[in-house]
């Protein structure tokens, strides 16, 4: 005798406008309807935003430190540091630790992974430190480590690979 299976569940079904309503409802929570303040249309408010929130670096040839205090600009719903924001710190800092490595050679970010370990409260203050994994005649590679001040816990750590561009041959 074969195995009978059970019937299927029958899913709740939404119409498509419950569903468009549901979707509206979700991205109103989230803020997604208010409108950006004017200082997010410059073309500059990425970098403005990131230099806000950076003080006290110090550069060596292989190595990127400085500090990030949250501020609400950089904090998600939760009150922690936003993985954009992190994402944002560890490429400019990452890029910084290329340059001070490689010369003022042009490059470009060819891939950013980042692990979220724990969060950054808002107002705490966070110290990242960018250093050397690799670096060749055409790729930098730097990984960035964020630990909390008080208590040195990592929160975020990220890698970066940088491409340097080719020189022109005319």
């Amino acid at each position: 005798m074969p195995l009978q299976l059970p019937p299927p569940v029958n899913p709740q079904r939404l119409s498509p406008a419950e569903s468009r309503e549901r979707t509206v409802g979700f991205f109103q929570g989230l803020g997604v309807d208010v409108p950006l303040p004017a200082s997010a249309e410059r073309p500059d408010a990425y970098s403005s935003l990131v230099r806000a929130i950076v003080s006290s670096a110090v550069v060596t040839s292989s190595r990127v430190s400085c500090t990030i205090t949250i501020s609400p600009a950089v904090a998600n719903q939760y009150n922690t540091l936003h993985g954009g924001a992190v994402a944002a710190v560890a490429e400019a800092i990452g890029m910084a630790c290329a340059r001070a490595a490689a010369g003022d050679k042009e490059m470009f970010l060819g891939e950013l992974s980042t692990a979220y370990l724990a969060a950054a409260r808002l107002n705490s203050e966070v110290d990242v430190e960018a250093q050397i994994l690799r670096k060749g005649r055409s790729v930098v590679v730097t990984t960035i480590d964020f630990r909390l001040k008080d208590t040195k816990r990592l929160c975020y750590t990220s890698r970066a690979t940088f491409y340097i561009m080719p020189m022109a041959s005319l």
